[in-house]
C-alpha cells in the first residue's frame, strides 16, 4: 500500500510540473499572436490615448514575465480574471460549457467504452475470420476521416435525409435529461467512431497476444471453451493496456470536442475557446487551454496509476 502510495505522490507532483511548464508554453503562445491586442479590441478608429488606457486596465503595460506572474497567481488562488469581450468572471463563463462538455464526453463514453471492448473481445475471439476483418475495415475507415467530414455525414443522413436527429445541439440548462441526450446524439456519435477504433484494436491486440500462454494453452487442453478462456482468463489479465488505451480516449474526448462543437454548434468549453480567439478575448483562451491541458495530463495521471494497480508487475520494473 506505502508504494502505491508513493507511486501516485510521484506521479501527482509530476502532473504539476507538466501543467506548470504548459502553463508557460500557453503564456508564451499567447504573446506570439500577431497584431495588437488592444488596436483588436477597441478598433483602428482608437485614439493612442485610449488605447493606452486599455493596456493599462487590461495589464498590457507590464512586460511578458510579470504578466505571466501575476496570471499565474490569480489561478493559484482561484481567480481566472474577467473576459475582455462580455466583462463576466471567466469562472463563471467557464463553468456551465465546461460541464456541458463533460456531458458529451460523458455520453460519448458511456456508448464507445461497452462498444470496443465488446467488438474488440470478439475479433480475437474469432481472430482472422469474416467478422475480424469486416470490423477492422469499417473501425480504420471510420477514423481515418477528418471529424469534420464524419460530422458532415452523420448530419446529412440522420439528420437531413432521415431528419431523426436535429443537426444543431442546441441546449439550455432547463432541458431534461433525456431531451439534453436526443439533442446531442449527434455529436456523440461522431466522437465515438473516433474512439472506438483505437480502444476496439487495443483489446483485440491485448487478448491475442495473451492467448500464446501457457495458461491459455493449458486451459484449451482441458477443453475449456474459447469463449471462456478470452473472458474469464485473457481479459482480466490484459487489463491494463486496456484501461490506459481507454482512458486516454476519454482524456481525447473531453480535449479532442473542439471541431466537433464547432460543427454541430454545441455550447462547450471547445465552442467558448473558438469564439474567443477570433474575439481576442486572451484571459478566456488562457483560461481554456489551461482547463484542457490540466484534464488531459489528469486523465493521463489517472491511466498511469489505473494500469500499474491493474497490474502490480509494473510496480517493479526490471
Amino acid at each position: 500500500m506505502a508504494k502505491i502510495v508513493k507511486m501516485v505522490a510521484q506521479r501527482f507532483a509530476l502532473g504539476l510540473l507538466t501543467l506548470l511548464i504548459v502553463s508557460m508554453i500557453i503564456s508564451a503562445g499567447v504573446e506570439l499572436l500577431p497584431g495588437d491586442l488592444a488596436e483588436a479590441i477597441l478598433g483602428q478608429g482608437a485614439t493612442p490615448e485610449t488605447v493606452a488606457a486599455f493596456r493599462k486596465e487590461v495589464g498590457l503595460d507590464v512586460s511578458a514575465p510579470v504578466r505571466y506572474v501575476n496570471w499565474l497567481g490569480g489561478i493559484l488562488q482561484g481567480d481566472f480574471g474577467t473576459s475582455l469581450a462580455t466583462k463576466r468572471e471567466i469562472s463563471e463563463l467557464i463553468g456551465v460549457r465546461f460541464k456541458n462538455t463533460l456531458f458529451l464526453a460523458a455520453l460519448a463514453a458511456v456508448i464507445s467504452v461497452p462498444l470496443a471492448v465488446t467488438l474488440g473481445v470478439l475479433a480475437a475471439l474469432y481472430r482472422n475470420s469474416l467478422y475480424d476483418r469486416l470490423v477492422n475495415m469499417v473501425t480504420l475507415t471510420s477514423i481515418s476521416f477528418p471529424e469534420f467530414f464524419v460530422a458532415y455525414i452523420l448530419i446529412l443522413f440522420l439528420s437531413v435525409n432521415a431528419s431523426i436527429f436535429p443537426s444543431i445541439a442546441n441546449v439550455s440548462p432547463d432541458l431534461g435529461f433525456w431531451e439534453h441526450v436526443y439533442r446531442i446524439i449527434l455529436p456523440a456519435l461522431v466522437l465515438t467512431l473516433v474512439v472506438v477504433a483505437h480502444m476496439m484494436r487495443m483489446t483485440r491486440a491485448a487478448i491475442i497476444n495473451l492467448l500464446a500462454s501457457p495458461y491459455i494453452e493449458m486451459a484449451m487442453l482441458k477443453g475449456i471453451k474459447r469463449g471462456r478462456i478470452i473472458t474469464h482468463h485473457a481479459l482480466p489479465n490484459a487489463l491494463s493496456p486496456i484501461i490506459n488505451v481507454i482512458v486516454i480516449n476519454l482524456a481525447y474526448l473531453v480535449v479532442g470536442v473542439v471541431v466537433v462543437e464547432v460543427v454541430f454548434v454545441y455550447p462547450g468549453l471547445g465552442q467558448l475557446f473558438v469564439d474567443s480567439v477570433s474575439k481576442r478575448d486572451i484571459p478566456v483562451v488562457q483560461a481554456s487551454c489551461l482547463i484542457f491541458a490540466a484534464t488531459y495530463i489528469l486523465l493521463n495521471l489517472t491511466a498511469d496509476i489505473l494500469a500499474i494497480i491493474s497490474n502490480p508487475r509494473l510496480m517493479h520494473p526490471k
